[in-house]
């Protein structure tokens, strides 16, 4: 009885709020072909297949987060510790123990994805801006390893000596340089959004929303919150460790710039961008962020403002996100 009501409330919440990711559409499929065919088409925009990559990373990372900011409620400014951890841990495994990029990439993605599943339950005892802090601080706690364990990290000068290699199968090579590089990143970005796509299909996923929209309902219902919180949490660090080793394998370096709040509010930017509440929201706010970055870098050096005044402009006239907004004007049309 007690889980039909926690799901009763949860899908009345989604089906009044429409958040766009109960059933896959022809937009996903559309969507899903253009990336297959980005290597082709992207130099007839100005285009290449790193700055895709690095899309496609940041857009990992960002749905990673908005598990547990857009669905779960929980808004962590420290996300960065995790995503800092997952390339640390392709780096570390690359120079000292293997070669083959799928071990290394596992070896990331567990780093960060357990240090979330142990940090989580300390998190999710608060709520709200103490919530925050506490992610705060605990991002800032790797921050400062990284930065004073120099003979492991390289310090404020970063880790280097690793670099990407060829994935072997039988009676075939898999190269990984520009472009099959960003095939690897597009599967890995596929397997990272087709896992959010269930987790937010199933009861546990419509615990999360449930959660988000009413917590002391589901308090008083005797639903374990600070459980599923922590939950949330462990899930959401694993995906952005996972961005976080591509990201490493993607530059062939990595710093503690990786664990840096700076990178953690870039994250909620995206999202928040986007749109919190909708599926696909963060891929469409790390586009924005990425290309506009990377355009804005090369005319001024204060490409920050020009980030930071987009994001106001959106947060004044399009409070639900890109996404949101688009979504509200095809339900009126």
């Amino acid at each position: 009885m007690k889980n039909e009501m926690v799901s009763k409330l949860a899908t009345t919440t989604i089906a009044s709020q429409s958040s766009g990711w109960r059933k896959p559409s022809l937009g996903a499929s559309l969507l899903g072909v253009l990336l297959l065919a980005a290597p082709a088409w992207l130099p007839y925009v100005g285009g290449y297949n790193d700055i895709a990559s690095r899309v496609l990373i940041y857009a990992l990372a960002a749905m990673g987060l908005n598990l547990l900011l857009g669905f779960t409620g929980g808004l962590s400014f420290g996300h960065a510790a995790y995503f800092g951890l997952g390339s640390y841990g392709v780096g570390l495994m690359l120079k000292y123990a293997t070669h083959s990029v799928p071990m290394a990439l596992l070896g990331g993605t567990l780093l960060g994805g357990l240090a979330a599943t142990v940090l989580a339950p300390i998190a999710v005892r608060r709520r709200g801006i103490y919530f925050a802090m506490i992610t705060i601080a605990i991002g800032q706690l790797f921050y400062f390893l990284a930065i004073r364990w120099q003979s492991v990290t390289g310090g404020y000068d970063g880790l280097t000596g690793f670099s990407r290699h060829a994935i072997h199968f039988p009676g075939w090579t898999w190269t990984l340089g520009s472009t099959g590089f960003y095939y690897l990143v597009l599967l890995c970005f596929a397997l990272g959004a087709a896992l959010l796509w269930v987790v937010l299909n199933s009861p546990l996923g419509h615990t999360f929303v449930a959660i988000r929209e009413n917590q002391k309902r589901l308090t008083f219902l005797g639903v374990p919150v600070q459980r599923y919180a922590a939950v949330s949490f462990a899930i959401s660090g694993f995906v952005v460790a996972l961005a976080g080793g591509l990201n490493a394998l993607l530059d062939n370096f990595t710093s503690p710039n990786s664990l840096n709040n700076t990178l953690s509010g870039d994250l909620v930017v995206i999202a928040v961008l986007g749109g919190m509440r909708n599926f696909w929201g963060p891929f469409v706010g790390a586009a924005i962020f990425v290309l506009v970055r990377d355009y804005a870098s090369t005319v001024t050096d204060n490409w920050m403002s020009v980030i930071g005044l987009i994001f106001i402009l959106s947060v004044l006239f399009f409070p639900l996100g890109i996404m949101g907004f688009v979504q509200r004007k095809g339900k009126r049309s």
